[in-house]
């Protein structure tokens, strides 16, 4: 009924993930739930994908040391959780409005 892997391979996932460190887990973390840039229109109104990827970004700043850019991050998913941020203008648009 359920597609649940064998325990061996369980266990070989499990040995893989305990030898990398919380930062590296935290940055593969974070790039997998980083929107692409051929994804941003989709995804832009997406507040469970925008304060995801903020609160990986923070992560990967906090075990990293740097505390005040974790705080940014952790503000900005906030924003996207509670409503008080909407999605910002296409990236694209400065470009194309900017004189040559």
């Amino acid at each position: 009924m359920f597609n649940t892997p064998p325990s061996s391979t369980i266990q070989s996932q499990n040995k893989v993930l305990a030898d990398l460190s919380d930062l590296e887990l935290v940055q593969a973390l974070s790039e997998r739930l980083a929107i692409a840039h051929q994804d941003w229109h989709r995804l832009k109104g997406d507040r469970k994908a925008q304060a995801g990827q903020q609160i990986a970004s923070a992560l990967v700043f906090l075990l990293k040391d740097r505390q005040p850019e974790a705080l940014v991050h952790l503000n900005q998913a906030v924003g996207w959780l509670d409503r008080s941020l909407k999605a910002p203008s296409c990236p694209d648009n400065k470009r194309i409005k900017q004189p040559k």
